[in-house]
C-alpha cells in the first residue's frame, strides 16, 4: 500500500488506533525524514488525529507507532497527576508541539532515571535514565522550524518520543533488573518498604 493511501486508510479507523507492538520492524527501523510526502492538508489531518489518539491513552505518540514510517511524533501531557507526583518528576503541563524532523540535544550532565512504559510494550515499565534538560529543534506541521528547550518529564517525554524515530525503545535504554509488568510494579513499587533497593524503584511511570 502506497504511503498516502496507508494515513488514509488509518485516518478512517475507528480510535483509539491499534497500536504497533514490539516485535514489528518498523519499530527497529529509522524512520524517513518528512519531505512533503503526504502534502500539507494530510499532513495537517494526521498530526491533528495523533492528538486525538492522546488523551486518556498517553502523553506522546511517534508514527511508527502507528506504522507510518516517517520522521513524525506529537506531545501533550495535561500533567494530571498530584501535586507530590508533579514535583517529584518535575513534570509541568506540556502543551501541544508537533515534532517534525525533530532532533534532541542534551543540555549538561545531569540525568533522571523513573519508570516509563510505552504504547508499543504493552503491559510492562522498567526504570530508565534520561538526560534532565534537553534543546528540541524540530519543524511544526506548517514547515516552520523551532528550537525550545525542556527539562524534567517533558524532556523525558521528547527523548522517548525521537527515540521511536530513530528505531529505538525505552527497553533498549533501561535497567533490566527494575523491569515488571504494570501489575507487579503497582503492587510492589509505586508504595514499596522504605529503604534501598526500593527506594530507586518507587516513581510511577508514564506510558508515551
Amino acid at each position: 500500500m502506497k504511503l498516502i493511501e496507508q494515513v488514509q486508510a488509518l485516518l478512517s479507523a475507528p480510535r483509539p488506533w491499534s497500536i504497533t507492538q514490539i516485535g514489528d520492524p518498523v519499530l527497529r527501523r529509522t524512520a524517513e525524514p518528512y519531505d512533503g510526502q503526504l502534502g500539507d492538508a494530510l499532513l495537517r489531518d494526521l498530526l491533528d488525529a495523533m492528538f486525538r489518539h492522546l488523551p486518556g491513552v498517553g502523553v506522546g505518540l511517534a508514527a511508527p507507532q502507528i506504522s507510518i514510517p516517517l520522521a513524525l511524533a506529537v506531545i501533550e501531557d495535561p500533567a494530571e497527576v498530584p501535586p507530590e507526583i508533579a514535583a517529584e518528576r518535575e513534570r509541568p503541563p506540556q502543551p501541544r508541539l508537533e515534532l517534525v524532523n525533530p532532533v534532541v540535544t542534551p543540555l549538561g550532565s545531569r540525568h533522571h532515571a523513573f519508570y516509563e512504559g510505552c504504547l508499543s510494550v504493552e503491559g510492562l515499565t522498567a526504570l530508565v535514565p534520561r538526560h534532565a534538560r534537553v534543546r528540541l529543534s524540530a519543524l511544526d506541521g506548517g514547515g516552520r522550524p523551532y528550537e525550545t528547550e525542556l527539562s524534567g518529564w517533558p524532556a523525558r517525554i521528547a527523548q522517548h518520543e525521537t527515540d521511536h524515530l530513530n528505531g529505538t525503545l525505552y527497553l533498549d535504554r533501561a535497567d533490566p533488573r527494575s523491569l515488571s509488568t504494570i501489575g507487579n510494579y503497582e503492587r510492589f513499587w509505586v508504595s514499596p518498604p522504605a529503604g534501598p533497593p526500593a527506594a530507586g524503584f518507587r516513581v510511577p511511570a508514564v506510558r508515551p
